[in-house]
Formats: structure tokens, C-alpha cells, sequence
């Protein structure tokens, strides 16, 4: 039987990019006629822009050529060329105990999600429960909070279905070395969900927001059929715990649900949870992140000096990613968003921090991104709970700072320390916000540092020191300030309690949280069989 070949670093001229052009390279490369090629998948796509005048995308492909072993063989050397690995994800179930009661999920952010969704898919029947609402009820509240500065703690950009990356730009890059091909399940089941297949390749792969809700519905639809049971607006209030295990948890303050595997996927926002777990003495720690501000461009600046002038027009938006060491922190830009807006992302009254989003088409004609600088013990204490106060404590800051509004203020103003005036009413800024002065809002370390990295960053990227630029603040939900503690098979000292995802500390974005997920899943069906006793349905 005749098996693919993948082949690496195949280059085709970003303004002949077709197809057609694609095989021809492929050809050349291979040192054949292009009719032997019978069927081209692309495995991965991105861009050699090292050169303005002559940009390219470089391709990874697999390939059904005829005779691919002798082809193989004249190039053993070449490691371009190789035998295509599996692309599918595979896991044993070598569990045999049976589960008392169905498992308990609480969050329905990616984590959430894949861990139910690979639970399901090998037996075993979740109870999943998120103490925001559904996606359509969550994007009128989230509509209140922009048109009319009214928040509802319990739904809002950080609670809800699908996390808080639904109300992102829903980028899905990831550092995660992906050898079992998690990462390639997470990218099929948003496809099969309605996200577009050029995530399965795309160089910096991202849904976007608009899309992404339609995708997080479909996801809870599928798992629904499976036979996992969503709970909405019921949030966990309580963890019973005997005997260093879990017996099952209390919602709402009042109801009791019994389960013996608790997975939490509870988001880096869930302060009160957070709270509630150190009460019950369940081991965790403090753990770094960053916080800082946003920073908005004019996407063609952007595009300019990251693209050329020649290519602005044909290439998506351009994005980057800088970082810098100053003194003994970190500098660097995260969660950029290009053709985004900059939203309000608040979770507590009285308390303001923003995030950047963007629509699948990111086309707001702004880019937004944070710059951020690293903090630790030394900035807020040592306590558990200590850099989770920190956070709030900038929160409160930006809030009177901003009179209950966002505060801004320009790049200029910035740097000369002065409040900005201007008649500035066309921001793409999802919120209600007012001109301040952020140089009253950091430790003077933290601002220095940030203006800093701006400095920095404007030699790597022409006029990112851009006089106009908007800032907004503040960047504080980087990550979770808390890591809750877990073992080799990712489950907590307390016995079924299995701490998932980004606000447990063990991952940074919707893609590794996913990830996480399905992992945890993975530890469970090592232990247990999918034909759990329905008792709490």
C-alpha cells in the first residue's frame, strides 16, 4: 500500500500562491514531474518575511506520490523529506474500576470542555457546571457592560460558556510540543464545529470571536448528544472532602452533588473559588505573572513594518510578539490582537481590567496588544492568596483612576506624565472609557519598565513608539495568579480532585488548555471505565 510522504520547507512566492504553484515547487523539490503527484494536504503554513521585497510562504505538506519508497530513499539524508507521521489521537483505557457517581466539571472553558468531551467519547457521563450562562445570554449581558457600563459578576468576558477566550480573539498558537497529537484533535473538533479549516495549518491559527461562539455552542450540542449534562448558573460554593477525598461539592450554597472525580477547570478569574479552596486547605501555591497595559496601533503601521508596503494589501493583518529583559523582569507583549478591540473585562464591582478581542475577519483597522511586565513575591507577598490581592488592588486603582470607566491615556501623554486632552470619541474600545494618567497607577519599577520596553520595542517594530498610540488599563488576567498543586497523574493530594487548565496553573491560552483537558481525561480513563451509575441524573 502506498503511504504519504511529509515534506518540509516548501517555499512558494506569497503573489503566486495557488495551488498550481504549490505542486510546481513541490516538484522541484522533490526532483520529479509534477504528474506523479497525486493528492497534496497541507500540514502547515507560514510566512518568510525576512526579505520586504520578496515575501514567501513556506509549506509543510504530506504527499501520495507514485514509488514514495524510491523517493524516500534517494533523499535519506534530507531531513525535509521524510515518512508522514500519524496525525491521529489515540489513547488506551486500561481503567477498570467502575464510578460511583458521574464526574463533576466545573468550568466550561476549553479545558472544560475537552476533558468532558474525551470522557464521553470513552464511556464515562460528566455533570458539567458554569456558574455564567449560555453564549447568547452571555453576549447580552456583555452588550450591558459595553453600552451601558453595567456588570453582572456571574456573566461577564471572564464567566461563561466557553471561558473567557470566547470574548478574545480566539488565537490558537501554542508552544506546546504536540508529539501525541492532542493538539490536532482540539483543531478537528473546532472545525467539525464550525471554525474554518485553515486552522488545521494556519502559521498563528485563530478562530475569532463571532465564530467562536457559534463553535462553543455546537461543542456543548455534541456533548450534550454524547450524554454530558450542562448545568448554567450554578457555581460551586463548596468542596466536601473526608478522609482526603472528595465526596462531592456544593453549588449554589445550598445543593450538595455527589461525585468522587472533581476536575477543576475554573478559569483565572475565579477569585471567591480560589478563596474558598485555601479555606479548605486544599494544596496550592502562589505562582508569577505579569500585568501592564494595552497598547493600540493603526494596523498599517503594524502591517508595514512587519510585511513591506508591497504586501500590506495582499497578506492578512501582521501581528508580532516582542519580550525583553529589563533589570531582573521581563518585558514582553501578549494576547496581541490585530484588526481587534480593546474590551472591558471586568469580573468584580468597583474593580476595571480590559483584554483584546477581534471578529474572524480582524478588520477594525487597530491593532492591540499588552505589554506587560512580569511580577513575583517580591512585589505582593508571599501569602497564597497574596498575587491574586495584587491584582485587585490595580483593578480598584484603574477604576477611580477612570472614574468607573477605562481609563486611557496616549503613548505621548505617557511618557511626558501629562493627562491627556483631546476629542478622541472613535477608540475601538468595547466599553465605555475616559482619558487618565497611567503614570498613576504602577509602582514607579512598573511603569519605568514598561515604558522601557516601548523603547525597545520601537527598534524592532518602526514608530511603535507611535505618539497617537492609545493605552489602556489595566492589563492585569495574563494567567493565573495560583497554581494548584497536582501529581505525576495530574490529580491533587486530595484524593479525585484533578486540578485542569489555565486557571489551575497549568496552561496559557485556549489551545494548551484544551490540551489540559484531554490529558486529565486521559488520567481518569487510566483508572476508571466508562459505565458510571447515573445516580444524580
Amino acid at each position: 500500500m502506498s503511504f504519504m510522504l511529509r515534506v518540509r520547507q516548501v517555499k512558494v512566492p506569497v503573489m503566486n500562491d495557488t495551488s498550481e504553484a504549490l505542486k510546481k515547487s513541490l516538484a522541484l523539490k522533490l526532483h520529479i514531474d509534477e504528474q506523479r503527484i497525486k493528492k497534496i494536504d497541507v500540514v502547515k503554513q507560514s510566512i518568510d518575511a525576512r526579505k520586504k521585497d520578496e515575501i514567501y510562504y513556506v509549506y509543510e505538506v504530506d504527499v501520495n506520490i507514485d514509488n514514495e519508497k524510491q523517493i524516500l530513499n534517494s533523499f535519506k539524508n534530507n531531513n525535509d523529506i521524510l515518512t508522514s507521521p500519524s496525525k491521529e489521537y489515540t489513547i488506551e483505557c486500561t481503567g477498570t474500576k467502575v464510578l460511583e457517581y458521574p464526574p463533576i466539571i466545573v468550568g466550561s472553558g476549553p479545558s472544560g470542555l475537552f476533558a468532558a468531551l474525551n470522557l464521553l467519547e470513552h464511556g464515562i457521563k460528566p455533570i458539567i457546571i458554569e456558574r455564567g450562562k449560555k453564549v447568547d445570554e452571555r453576549v447580552k449581558d456583555i452588550e450591558k457592560l459595553i453600552d451601558e457600563n453595567k456588570l453582572d459578576e456571574e456573566s461577564n468576558v471572564q464567566f461563561g460558556e466557553g471561558g473567557a477566550g470566547t470574548f478574545s480573539d480566539g488565537k490558537l498558537n501554542t508552544l506546546i510540543k504536540d508529539t501525541e497529537n492532542r493538539c490536532r484533535k482540539v483543531f478537528e473538533t473546532f472545525v467539525e464545529c464550525g471554525a474554518d479549516a485553515d486552522i488545521l495549518y494556519s502559521y498563528k491559527p485563530h478562530i475569532g470571536t463571532d465564530v467562536l461562539r457559534v463553535v462553543i455552542k455546537n461543542l456543548r450540542k455534541k456533548i450534550e448528544y454524547l450524554g454530558g449534562k450542562f448545568l448554567f448558573n450554578t457555581k460551586m460554593t463548596d468542596v466536601i472532602i473526608r478522609d482526603g477525598k472528595v465526596l462531592g461539592i456544593e453549588v449554589n450554597n445550598s445543593e450538595v452533588i455527589k461525585t468522587n472525580i472533581l476536575i477543576l477547570a475554573i478559569g483565572n478569574s475565579a477569585r471567591d473559588t480560589f478563596e474558598m479552596l485555601c479555606k479548605r486547605e486544599i494544596p496550592m501555591e502562589s505562582k508569577r505573572f505579569a500585568v501592564g497595559v494595552r497598547i493600540m496601533h493603526p494596523q498599517g503601521l503594524i502591517d508595514v513594518s512587519q510585511n513591506g508596503e508591497k504586501y500590506c494589501d495582499v497578506l492578512s493583518p501582521a501581528t508580532y510578539k516582542l519580550t525583553q529583559p529589563i533589570g531582573n523582569r521581563g518585558v514582553y507583549t501578549f494576547c496581541m490582537c490585530p484588526g481587534g478591540y480593546i474590551i472591558n473585562a471586568s469580573s468584580e464591582k468597583e474593580r476595571i481590567c480590559v483584554n483584546g478581542m477581534s471578529y474572524h475577519k480582524r478588520d477594525s483597522g487597530y491593532a492591540n496588544s499588552a505589554i506587560v511586565v512580569t511580577v513575583s513575591e517580591s512585589d505582593y507577598g508571599n501569602d497564597v492568596l497574596s498575587g491574586l490581592n495584587y491584582q485587585r488592588k490595580l483593578e480598584d486603582k484603574a477604576y477611580k483612576l477612570g472614574n468607573g470607566l477605562i481609563p486611557v491615556q496616549t503613548l505621548k501623554d505617557f511618557f511626558n506624565n501629562e493627562l491627556t486632552i483631546t476629542e478622541k470619541d472613535d477608540l475601538k474600545i468595547q466599553g465605555k472609557y475616559q482619558f487618565a494618567n497611567l503614570n498613576n497607577l504602577f509602582d514607579p519599577v512598573i511603569t519605568d519598565s514598561i515604558k522601557k520596553g516601548i523603547e525597545t520595542f520601537d527598534k524592532r517594530i518602526k514608530n511603535f513608539k507611535y505618539e497617537d498610540a492609545i493605552l489602556a488599563a489595566v492589563e492585569t488576567r495574563t494567567s493565573s495568579p495560583i497554581r494548584i498543586d497536582r501529581n505525576a497523574n495530574l490529580e491533587s493530594s486530595i484524593g479525585g480532585l484533578y486540578p485542569a487548565g489555565e486557571g489551575a496553573g497549568y496552561a496559557g491560552g485556549i489551545t494548551s488548555s484544551a490540551i489540559d483537558g484531554l490529558k486529565v481525561a486521559e488520567s481518569i480513563l487510566k483508572e476508571y471505565r466508562g459505565d458510571t451509575n447515573e445516580q444524580n441524573d
